[in-house]
């Protein structure tokens, strides 16, 4: 009976359903990062509750979870925090209230009347400059970025992974050895994505060329033997390597290319994405095309590239300096 009483208990405290709705995302297959962030983003939050109510988060009843603290508890997390790591919190939370409502834990979703920051622009944010990439993949290939340990093999391998495939970083850094798969001429990368979905990228003889340098000086440095298990792309330790390093590499060839100018404010690694597809858009590539080849869920957000590309078209045939004198003609004045 009080085994029965203790099991009551604990289906009315937060922790279990947290556990709960984890393991249900779990279920679904979702990628191992995507289960690391919602894991982060309920966790933070709890925290914020319990100190707003005054529980201990190990015991925080469910109950206490109401609209007024859920909003004291975001407006306490989002004061250290950045308007995208509160949204995608935000995300999680009402995810989690809709998982509850359909598990019968709670009557409804208050997330509605919690305050999430505006949209932010997402307007795509490629490399600047028509010849950028080009610049950047050839400095680097002659090492123009300096480093105690020069690997200018690696170093191009992963910009021109990241340039000709559009991969996220999460994706690129999750790669091994036997997703480069195929035969010679025939190659692709298969890439698990967010939300469990995966996708098949056609390799160019050009990077597969580029990705075969790199594995031979691989294993010039570290042994010839490269189990399919193992990350793709390494550190200068042989060790697989991580957001902080992809990060740090792509600042670094960025700079040492000259061109850390062109490239917009939050975007680093993610403009090599964005130059990706938002060519594809100029080469004509339809949304279908560029959703497939991004791993995006929904065309409408590869559709967004090919607006940006019409506007920057529209605003280039604007620049003709032909179309000034129209604009004189058009408005009756007249040159003799």
């Amino acid at each position: 009976m009080r085994a029965d009483t203790e099991a009551a208990e604990d289906e009315r405290t937060l922790p279990h359903w947290t556990a709960a709705y984890l393991e249900h995302l779990q279920a679904r297959k979702l990628a191992e990062n995507s289960l690391r962030s919602y894991r982060r983003d309920l966790d933070s939050i709890a925290g914020e509750l319990a100190e707003v109510t005054g529980h201990d988060k190990a015991e925080l009843p469910l109950s206490a979870v109401t609209a007024q603290s859920l909003r004291s508890a975001f407006a306490r997390h989002a004061a250290t925090r950045s308007a995208s790591s509160v949204t995608r919190a935000w995300s999680s939370w009402n995810g989690f209230f809709r998982f509850l409502v359909i598990e019968g834990a709670t009557s409804g979703n208050p997330m509605p009347v919690v305050p999430k920051p505006r949209p932010q622009d997402t307007t795509p944010k490629p490399l600047d400059g028509e010849e950028t990439p080009e610049r950047l993949l050839r400095l680097i290939a002659q090492g123009a970025r300096k480093a105690r340990d020069p690997w200018p093999e690696r170093d191009l391998a992963v910009l021109a992974t990241l340039l000709c495939t559009g991969l996220r970083s999460a994706e690129l850094l999750d790669l091994t050895v036997s997703d480069l798969a195929g035969r010679r001429g025939e190659r692709r990368l298969h890439v698990r994505g967010k939300g469990g979905t995966n996708r098949s990228i056609p390799v160019d003889e050009s990077l597969e060329k580029v990705l075969d340098d790199y594995l031979e000086t691989r294993g010039q440095r570290f042994g010839q033997r490269l189990p399919g298990a193992d990350p793709l792309f390494v550190n200068h330790r042989g060790e697989a390597l991580r957001r902080g390093g992809l990060q740090y590499l792509v600042q670094q060839s960025l700079r040492a290319a000259g061109v850390s100018d062109r490239v917009r404010r939050g975007a680093m690694v993610h403009a090599l994405r964005h130059t990706f597809a938002t060519r594809l858009a100029e080469d004509g590539a339809n949304a279908t095309e560029i959703a497939k080849l991004l791993g995006h869920a929904s065309i409408n957000s590869s559709q967004s590239y090919i607006d940006v590309t019409a506007r920057e078209q529209r605003l280039s045939v604007r620049a003709n300096r032909t179309h000034r004198v129209l604009g004189e003609l058009s408005s009756g004045e007249r040159t003799e």
